[in-house]
């Protein structure tokens, strides 16, 4: 932990491929203030992607980094974090890696809650792939693939959080740069698993979850004084409304008690131990 860091330090030499105006720019630089602000530097983070414009966000960061298969990046960081649990592990990912294929890990990441925060990208439309229709997209949502509609209602992420015993449920917006990052500070300091999903527009295929259409619909509710994230009914009827998109900390079980704690995790194992065979370190290089 060091506090010389600046968020800066987390940039890597190579230039972002996403689309002008895109929103993954500001949610990956909240990642990286955020990261920086809380005594974290790029020596002690490890930042696992998945699939989608939101995979190549380990490549733009300066930072240990795996860009892993579709929908498998939390349990790639489930076992970073538990080999070496003195490792900050920030998993990356879309609404379509994380809601779609990668909706069983989900669920099995938030009920484990492995000491580790998740930064959702949700877009609400599968951009990489030039524009269908995702997990989150609205049910009268027009795309090339669904011209009539998506037909089905859109996964409600923090409902299926709260559901599988998240202990932090967060949502943020990538253009309210402030926010976010508070956000994002606020689930890498919780004990236990920190999930943001974080509204990042996509401005090529997505005319309709605009940049415009969040700003004139966010409901903050950090400006809520009579809130209370604790409140874990209060935190469902938030969820459930459905005519509404908040930010904020939703929901936060002050008593979380890590995986990790729960279970005795708390050495390195990532160093092949004296008197290990000689041959071991060559077996474990056949696997990067």
């Amino acid at each position: 932990m060091s506090s010389d860091v600046r968020f800066v330090d987390f940039k890597s030499d190579k230039q972002p491929t996403w689309c002008p105006g895109c929103g993954d720019f500001g949610t990956m630089n909240g990642m990286m203030k955020a990261l920086a602000e809380t005594g974290n530097d790029p020596d002690n983070t490890f930042v696992v992607a998945g699939i989608g414009c939101s995979g190549k966000i380990g490549t733009y960061m300066h930072s240990y980094a795996l860009h892993g298969v579709h929908g498998r990046a939390l349990p790639v960081g489930t076992g970073v974090k538990l080999a070496n649990p003195d490792l900050e592990v920030m998993v990356a990912g879309g609404d379509g890696d994380g809601y779609s294929i990668g909706a069983g890990h989900f669920v099995h990441a938030v009920r484990r809650n492995v000491d580790m925060s998740y930064v959702v990208m949700d877009n609400r439309i599968y951009g990489l792939t030039k524009g269908q229709a995702s997990p989150t997209s609205r049910e009268d949502f027009e795309t090339s693939t669904s011209p009539d509609g998506t037909n089905m209602p859109p996964v409600n992420p923090l409902a299926l959080a709260l559901a599988a015993g998240a202990t932090f449920i967060a949502q943020s917006f990538s253009s309210d740069s402030q926010r976010h990052t508070e956000i994002i500070k606020q689930a890498i300091e919780h004990d236990g698993f920190g999930f943001v999903n974080t509204y990042s527009p996509c401005v090529t295929f997505n005319d309709v979850d605009t940049y415009d259409y969040f700003r004139d619909t966010i409901v903050d509710l950090g400006e809520d004084e009579d809130y209370d994230p604790h409140d874990k009914d209060a935190a469902k009827e938030k969820i459930l409304e459905g005519d509404k998109e908040y930010m904020g900390v939703i929901y936060q079980d002050e008593d979380s008690v890590p995986y990790e704690a729960r279970e005795g995790i708390d050495q390195n194992m990532s160093e092949i131990p004296d008197g290990a065979p000689d041959d071991a370190m060559d077996l474990v290089r056949e696997f990067y």
